[in-house]
């Protein structure tokens, strides 16, 4: 694991975590000797990712109400 001072990485983050990210950590030593290590975040699905909504409406229902939000009253 290559090790940084907390001044370097202070002074130079986005290359840190360049490298914790292909590295897979990086680690940080403070100048009173504690040290830390920074770990790349695997996260689970997309952020966009979101539950489903049980509402009482019908498919042609949606239709409709898009249709109308487009002054679309034709079909």
């Amino acid at each position: 694991m290559r090790m940084f001072t907390s001044s370097e990485a202070r002074d130079d983050l986005d290359s840190l975590l360049e490298i914790a990210q292909r590295d897979g950590e990086v680690g940080i030593r403070h100048k009173d000797g504690k040290s830390y290590k920074i770990q790349p975040l695997e996260l689970k699905g997309s952020p966009l990712d979101v539950g489903s909504v049980k509402i009482d409406i019908t498919a042609e229902e949606i239709v409709q109400i898009v249709r109308e939000g487009r002054g679309d009253f034709g079909s």
